[in-house]
């Protein structure tokens, strides 16, 4: 994609040290105008194009290279001594000494200049092609490996068995997708007397007190050592291997890890794929099958209302917005319930689920997010989905709003009866009634099958290209490696935007390519306004090689800091923990200049102790947001993503004159033709409008007056029509009736 080319730019000449123009002084100044029409009966000419593109210039690059020509010489005081006598020659009209096609050689000369990466497109593509990844990794590949696949459902008992295999062995490493997870397992090793240590990007534990390395280890995924040799290694969850963002750690394990035995743990979607990569490193696969160690049953009635709820009850949300609403109406009933979602730091986490496994806390009731899915051990009896509609990110890194895939819906389900829990079956139901059906279809579909796995460019392969493209942005660099680069059909390029994103922003600042690629690989929510502006002065300061230290931290983050009393509070302190776990993060790569790791750690470890305070007493910050919003107001916290259809007896008001209810709204939306739902089924759409339609922050009335697609006076007129439905007894949209009054009124308008 020769989009991607960025041209250097150039400095018009301005002749020799003393000023003079040798090309002037061998024949006579040139007549700008004369040369001007020569150059544009250059460009015109269909043999100069040919020419261009037989050099790499297609119809794009032959444009913007000529642009830059014409420009450096009409704007040069002076340009080279052959350039002038060339462009003398062909301005006097001397046939014989020249025509304008001489000009092609200085053109192409200025176009390398200006495109760097003509010169050197053979060794960027050699540099970019990711056809052969298992050569990557030598060391792998001079042992034969032994590869077992632990196939199998949630709760089957696959990664147990694969668990047990690690700790009979002299050496291994465990890694998971979470720290929750490379956690678990660190504590598990431990506690039998199998010394272990824990590596994650943010931290380093040793078993032995003398900080001597043991011979177990259990990291998050992309600290895994390709260079160490292992006699067992765990590779959990594979399946994730295709996952879009992170796909390229979960294939860097699988073909780089120097391990006898190769445990690998997941969906059996992911066999056949596992299968041929292995196959191209010429090692077998054995397949080991599961199956679920307690029944689950998915129940043949929906909930319908949180009065219906029974201890051991976990509702499922998709949105933080719909966790603080259903948690608020859980409370009025008297009841207490946990609270877990993906942006609580671990710590807070365990402690929530702790609370409610606990047979003696009064608590019997969690309101979560997919965060459950994996990391957790919690004591379920009932799945129950407040909604099947789930944002996601597809692999252009485009937004998508869709129900939840196979995949998904059976890793959350099977989170209910866990095996050794107090419940023995588990059992998986929807909160709204025309959900069900729906819920039951996705989850008796066969999860399609994993058919690629992720890569990612390394520092060594950027590094190779800037030193052919010196003057590239970091961005740039990665978008031209991405376009350039070849893979097989069992590959594909990660998703980049996170990357490319944090190269922009820390552009301008002065580093080295190396400690820019770093900062660029740093793990953060971009959507986070006070982590990403954190990241900058890190690197500026760091620009500026000037340590990070604790009082300059606790300066920034306002440390320290109190309970909060609202819910925006309390997102700015999940917010101040991602900012210690970056810089936790960054001591690790550059100890010097983030010296105070240790401090840093023990005042995250009070910070996780506030926010566990926050979480608990979830519900008086919900009530002290929404009394603090102006009145109207629909939402907590703004979201990008669209809310789920919340339930009828918290129905928002959201006019100003009396409030359309979420009904009335319903049918604004209808008649606005709002279809935002990308891939549902036809059968979904009548019955999850609700959710999609509340896509965009505030309220969807306050939304649609901006729009201009709904007045006040619809307004009033559409709740005027839905309190004349209730009265007369009628609840649906559509009925016959309706119907036949239209089409009169219709007739009557036409005649």
């Amino acid at each position: 994609d020769t989009s991607l080319f960025v041209p250097v730019p150039l400095k018009p000449g301005l002749g020799g040290a003393a000023g003079e123009d040798v090309g002037a002084e061998l024949t006579r100044p040139l007549d700008k105008g004369e040369v001007l029409k020569n150059l544009n009966k250059f460009y015109k000419r269909k043999e100069i194009q040919r020419l261009g593109a037989e050099n790499g210039l297609d119809a794009r690059l032959f444009h913007q290279a000529f642009i830059s020509f014409r420009k450096y010489i009409m704007e040069s005081s002076s340009v080279s001594a052959d350039l002038h006598i060339i462009l003398n020659d062909i301005c006097c009209g001397f046939v014989l000494l020249g025509h304008v096609d001489d000009l092609f050689p200085f053109f192409l000369r200025h176009a390398k200049q200006i495109f760097p990466m003509l010169d050197c497109m053979d060794d960027l593509r050699k540099i970019s092609d990711l056809r052969l990844p298992p050569n990557w990794y030598p060391d792998a590949r001079a042992i034969q490996r032994k590869i077992i696949f632990h196939a199998g459902p949630t709760n089957s008992g696959k990664t147990y068995h694969a668990i047990q295999r690690f700790l009979s062995a002299k050496s291994g490493i465990y890694c998971g997708p979470l720290k929750l997870l490379a956690h678990e397992i660190f504590q598990k090793s431990n506690d039998a007397n199998v010394p272990c240590d824990l590596v994650t990007g943010e931290e380093r534990v040793f078993a032995n007190e003398d900080a001597r390395q043991a011979p177990h280890v259990a990291c998050t995924i992309e600290m895994c050592s390709t260079n160490t040799p292992y006699e067992v290694a765990v590779i959990d969850e594979i399946q994730m291997i295709r996952d879009p963002a992170r796909g390229w750690a979960w294939t860097r394990a699988l073909l780089g890890l120097c391990a006898e035995e190769i445990h690998v743990c997941g969906e059996p979607a992911a066999i056949d794929l596992v299968t041929e990569l292995m196959y191209t490193t010429g090692e077998e696969v054995e397949v080991r099958n599961y199956k679920r160690l307690t029944p689950l049953t998915v129940l043949d009635y929906a909930l319908e209302s949180l009065d219906n709820l029974r201890p051991g009850d976990c509702i499922v949300c998709f949105s933080k917005n719909d966790i603080y609403s259903i948690s608020r109406q859980i409370e009025a009933r008297g009841l207490e319930c946990a609270v877990i979602y993906g942006s609580l730091p671990p710590g807070t986490k365990l402690e929530q689920a702790k609370k409610f496994n606990d047979p003696d806390d009064p608590c019997k009731i969690l309101v979560a997010t997919d965060a459950i899915g994996m990391g957790l051990n919690l004591c379920i009896r009932r799945i129950i989905f407040n909604s099947i509609v789930k944002p996601t990110v597809n692999e252009k890194g485009e937004k998508e709003i869709d129900s939840i895939t196979t995949s998904q819906a059976l890793q959350i389900a099977g989170r209910a009866g866990r095996f050794g829990s107090s419940f023995k079956q588990g059992e998986v139901t929807t909160m709204h009634r025309d959900d069900l059906l729906q819920l039951r279809e996705i989850l008796s579909e066969a999860v399609p099958p994993v058919k690629a796995a992720g890569l990612h460019p390394t520092p060594e392969q950027i590094e190779m290209f800037a030193y052919h493209l010196p003057d590239a942005t970091l961005s740039n660099l990665i978008d031209i490696f991405v376009s350039l680069s070849q893979v097989d059909g069992m590959y594909f390029v990660c998703n980049i935007d996170d990357f490319k994103f944090l190269a922009d922003m820390i552009q301008h600042i002065p580093l080295n390519l190396r400690s820019r690629y770093v900062f660029c690989t740093a793990p953060l929510n971009r959507k986070e306004p006070f982590v990403c502006t954190t990241l900058l002065k890190f690197a500026r300061q760091f620009s500026r090689n000037e340590p990070l230290t604790f009082d300059w931290l606790c300066r920034h983050t306002k440390w320290p800091l109190a309970a909060p009393k609202n819910i925006k509070e309390l997102v700015h302190l999940e917010a101040v923990h991602d900012v210690f776990d970056l810089y936790l993060w960054l001591s690790y790569r550059f100890m010097d200049m983030f010296p105070d790791a240790v401090l840093v750690r023990d005042i995250q470890k009070k910070l996780d102790d506030i926010i566990q305070i926050g979480v608990c007493n979830i519900t008086k910050l919900i009530r002290a947001s929404q009394s603090a919003a102006a009145p109207g107001a629909a939402e907590v916290v703004s979201e990008d993503f669209p809310l789920s259809r919340t339930q009828k007896d918290a129905r928002v008001v959201s006019d100003p004159s009396g409030a359309a209810s979420t009904e009335a709204l319903s049918i604004a939306v209808q008649a606005a033709g709002l279809r935002r739902a990308k891939n549902l089924r036809p059968s979904r759409l009548g019955s999850r409008q609700e959710d999609l339609k509340s896509y965009g922050r505030g309220s969807l009335a306050n939304r649609l007056l901006r729009e201009g697609l709904l007045t006040q006076e619809m307004l009033r007129q559409l709740e005027s029509e839905w309190q004349d439905q209730h009265r007369n007894g009628r609840y649906g949209f559509g009925s016959k009736r309706d119907d036949q009054r239209s089409s009169k009124e219709t007739r009557k308008k036409r005649k």
